[in-house]
This record gives structure tokens, C-alpha cells and sequence, in this order.
């Protein structure tokens, strides 16, 4: 029988919040005021690998000419735009704020990592989501963003927690490559890329009432 894990931590948007659409629009806003374009397949393969020579590269090897320097500028716009435009419309994948109260009421503690600063976090992040979390690691709280490790790292030294005791849940590559870099076993669902996108996860899931049925079996 699979063990249940003490602690599950969530990536926020594609996983918490159903955000990404969003998320994607503000880059393309963003890349278009610079001259620049990517697809929206990229934004969505790459989500949350923010680090700037990382995403740099990312976005030159998709003929996106943008160096470390300017990628910080476009972020720093797609941030703006993400706030000011959309997050007004942003909410939770139904039945999130449920599922959190099953996993609290069954005495797991829950974390929320994400790329996000503290500062979009405090912005789009329900009240109702945030009280049911022990801690929030945000991406300005560690020196290295997914798809490094550090955040989860962060996440396990602020439980006190070993990496066999948590679960990871996310929904894109970046993410997935952090939680295994850290050794935590991690779950992916397929809210905004198939399952082949996601093979690194020990485990993919297609919906969130999936995701409750694995953690508490």
C-alpha cells in the first residue's frame, strides 16, 4: 500500500489557481511592446523556469533573440500586465479550496512553491487558499527559481521535513525537474500540457478529484 504523505506541496498557478491562460497572455503582451513573439506552447512548456540566463536560452532556442538583461525588463512588464489586466479573473480549478480542507482535516500540512514573487502571490492568492497553508515559498525568498531545486529545499527546511515524507503536485516540466532535483516525490496533472509533457512526475493525474484520490487513497 502506497504511504501517505505528511506534507503536499502545491505549485500555484496551473495547479492551485487556474491562472496560466493568463499568465501566457501577459507574456505575449509583454514580448510584443519589445518587438519580440514566442508561442504559446513554449510559455506553456517552460512555465515557471523564470531564472533569466535559463529562460534566455529557452527563449533564443525558439527564435526569440532576447538576452538575460532584457528577459529581467519582459519580466518585469509581464508582471505588470498580469496584475493590472488580469487578476481581476483569476480563481481556483473548482473544488481546490475543498480538496484543501480534506487534506487539512486528515492532518497534512500543505506548502505553496511557486516562481511567483511574494508580491503577485499576495495579489491573485484567495484568502480562503492561503489560510489553509502551514508556509508560501515564494520565487524572491530563495536564490534560485525552478527548475532548480531551492524552493522545495526551502519548502522541506521550513517543515522540518525529510523529502520522503512530502509529495510534490505540478503541472509543467520546470517544476517537476525541481521537486526531483530536491528528492521529492512528485504528482503532475494534465491541467495545461498532455502527459507526455510530463513523464518526468512519478506520477500524472488528469484532474484534481484524481489528485485527492492518490494523496488519501
Amino acid at each position: 500500500m502506497k504511504k501517505r504523505p505528511g506534507s503536499v506541496l502545491f505549485d500555484m498557478d496551473g495547479v492551485i489557481l487556474d491562472s496560466m491562460s493568463y499568465h501566457v497572455r501577459a507574456w505575449q503582451e509583454a514580448l510584443s511592446e519589445h518587438g519580440l513573439s514566442v508561442s504559446a506552447e513554449v510559455l506553456y512548456l517552460h512555465e515557471g523556469a523564470i531564472e533569466p540566463d535559463t529562460a534566455a536560452a529557452i527563449f533564443q532556442k525558439n527564435g526569440c533573440p532576447v538576452d538575460s538583461h532584457q528577459f529581467y525588463a519582459i519580466l518585469e512588464r509581464q508582471e505588470q500586465i498580469f496584475v493590472s489586466h488580469y487578476r481581476s479573473v483569476i480563481r481556483p480549478f473548482p473544488g481546490v479550496p475543498h480538496i484543501l480542507k480534506r487534506l487539512c482535516d486528515a492532518g497534512q500540512k500543505l506548502v505553496l512553491v511557486t516562481s511567483s514573487y511574494g508580491e503577485i502571490v499576495e495579489n491573485v492568492l484567495p484568502s480562503e487558499i492561503r489560510d489553509r497553508m502551514n508556509h508560501i515559498i515564494t520565487g524572491d525568498q530563495v536564490s534560485r527559481r525552478k527548475p532548480f531545486p531551492d524552493p522545495y529545499l526551502a519548502a522541506l527546511s521550513a517543515l522540518g521535513q525529510g523529502p520522503e515524507s512530502c509529495l510534490v503536485v505540478e503541472n509543467a516540466p520546470a517544476g517537476i525537474t525541481a521537486a526531483k532535483a530536491a528528492a521529492i516525490p512528485c504528482v503532475a496533472l494534465t491541467t495545461t500540457l498532455d502527459k507526455e509533457c510530463l513523464s518526468e512526475a512519478d506520477t500524472v493525474l488528469t484532474s484534481h478529484a484524481e489528485l485527492i484520490d492518490y494523496i488519501l487513497g
